[in-house]
């Protein structure tokens, strides 16, 4: 873990909400990522990812009622202080960002998924196909 954030990848992050029944994934991207890029799809774990914008769009302005609203949306699950909560954007800089809020509000089981939605772009400057959950072929919809 580094700075009480822990780092995982796509493929370990799908087994860990196949395997714990009280893991969440947090997506942290824009609404409009949400509609026009995808939403991973967990409906065959019986499970649905929290959508909560980091940032908003257009602009980036920050979302200062983050915690908060992620933190009513926790609790609405009944996942407590230390279920473990994995943050996904696009490739990873958000998410770790959200990450640090929430540990700082006390959860003390938060991990960034390092390669995202969509990972690095390739040599043409395309996202979804080096690294990420897109690339690694696991399951999403469009939004």
């Amino acid at each position: 873990m580094q700075g009480g954030i822990g780092h995982i990848e796509v493929e370990e992050l799908w087994q860990r909400l196949a395997d714990e029944p009280d893991a969440v994934l947090i997506d942290v991207r824009t609404r409009a990522e949400w509609t026009f890029v995808g939403v991973p799809d967990l409906s065959s774990l019986g499970k649905q990812p929290l959508l909560v914008e980091w940032q908003g769009f257009p602009g980036g302005a920050p979302n200062a009622d983050f915690a908060t609203q992620l933190s009513s949306e926790l609790e609405k699950l009944g996942a407590g202080a230390t279920a473990p909560l994995f943050f996904i954007c696009r490739s990873g800089s958000r998410s770790l960002g959200a990450a640090q809020a929430m540990a700082s509000a006390g959860y003390r089981a938060c991990f960034n998924v390092e390669s995202g939605f969509e990972g690095p772009p390739d040599a043409n400057r395309h996202r979804g196909v080096v690294a990420g959950w897109k690339a690694a072929g696991l399951p999403w919809h469009q939004g």
